[in-house]
């Protein structure tokens, strides 16, 4: 009885994840005027006008494009930096032990609600001649995926034993060669399970891209999504299928990585 509890109570949740999702790729197969007029589940006539209208009559490609080269920078960057910082934590010491704090500090970066700091963001961007670029926003995002980088994998790094480093600087191997040699293969796991949660995350930032940018050129698929909605009308065939369209990336990536997410998250939970 628990078993079929605990099995009804999962396909519940799956079917509740997922209703939205499926309503959102069928709502892209059907007419303004079905969307608007008719409550049914299941479009009536389907139509792939709302795909081409996103391509033909507005900057859709233009801004799949700014999302993928900003949110794949921008975690490249952050894990970079963030790995060597968590590998600094976890294998030296820092005064009055700071080392087991710090990391737990750098988090508070991201506990901070994103509008409090736009505005010194934006400030800050427009000083340096950032905005509407790419770079202003990988920059920006970078910083923020960073903290959480050196926050998860410090635990990583702690889990492998030093004796492997140690074994290969007896060899002849420096500090940075073991560190590349031996400890990111070891952690390769946990800096995949990382690096899908910061592609989540900045795949579908809002708010900083929306204050960040105000051309096609730079806009990301969330911001370019949103001017979908004007005064007067609201195109919901052109969002759901930029919303279906924009999903497809993160799916193929998780797919992709799935066997390594779950390395990943699993990664020493068992002494």
């Amino acid at each position: 009885m628990r078993r079929w509890l605990g099995s009804g109570a999962l396909v519940g949740t799956v079917l509740i994840v997922l209703i939205p999702v499926a309503y959102m790729v069928l709502t892209s197969f059907k007419s303004n005027a079905e969307i608007t007029q008719e409550l049914h589940l299941w479009p009536s006539t389907w139509t792939t006008s709302n795909y081409s209208r996103l391509f033909s009559d507005s900057y859709f490609s233009q801004y799949f494009r700014n999302s993928l080269v900003v949110c794949s920078l921008s975690v490249m960057l952050s894990l970079v930096l963030g790995s060597l910082a968590a590998y600094s934590l976890a294998r030296f010491k820092l005064l009055l032990g700071l080392e087991k704090r710090l990391g737990f500090a750098i988090l508070t970066v991201r506990i901070l609600p994103p509008v409090v700091i736009v505005v010194p963001l934006f400030l800050v961007a427009l000083k340096f001649h950032l905005l509407n670029s790419w770079l202003g926003l990988i920059l920006v995002y970078s910083a923020f995926n960073v903290s959480f980088v050196v926050w998860m994998m410090e635990s990583f790094f702690r889990e492998i034993p030093i004796d492997l480093e140690e074994a290969s600087m007896v060899d002849g191997s420096s500090r940075m060669t073991a560190f590349r040699r031996i400890v990111l293969p070891l952690a390769a796991p946990g800096l995949v399970a990382t690096a899908i949660f910061a592609v989540i995350v900045t795949y579908n930032e809002f708010l900083v891209a929306l204050v960040l940018t105000s051309s096609p050129g730079s806009e990301t698929v969330p911001v370019g999504t949103s001017t979908l909605i004007t005064r007067i009308d609201i195109d919901w065939g052109a969002m759901s299928a930029a919303g279906t369209l924009a999903a497809v990336p993160i799916i193929v990536f998780a797919l992709i990585v799935q066997r390594h997410l779950v390395r990943g998250l699993t990664l020493g939970a068992v002494k």
